[in-house]
């Protein structure tokens, strides 16, 4: 069986957790089907907070397998819809 599941991050500080973050991703990216990231920007400063919207499809272990090792980072919120199909 497999799933279509939407994550939303919320990264309370980025420049501490992007690295973790991404590393992560990187692993998992056969399953990321599309991914979208978002943070403030003025001219004078960029916001310590982000925002990632994760599309992944794939086996219900392997999308299980990221969302835990997303939670395992201090400093990130995960929030999910999910399609099984």
């Amino acid at each position: 069986m497999h799933e279509l599941r939407i994550l939303g991050l919320l990264i309370t500080d980025r420049i501490k957790e992007a690295g973790k973050t991404q590393d992560i991703l990187s692993r998992f990216a056969p399953i990321i089907k599309s991914r979208l990231g978002f943070h403030e920007v003025t001219e004078k400063v960029c916001s310590r907070v982000g925002f990632i919207l994760l599309h992944i499809s794939g086996p219900r272990e392997e999308c299980d397998h990221l969302e835990g090792e997303l939670g395992e980072i201090g400093g990130l919120e995960l929030q999910k819809m999910v399609f099984t199909f």
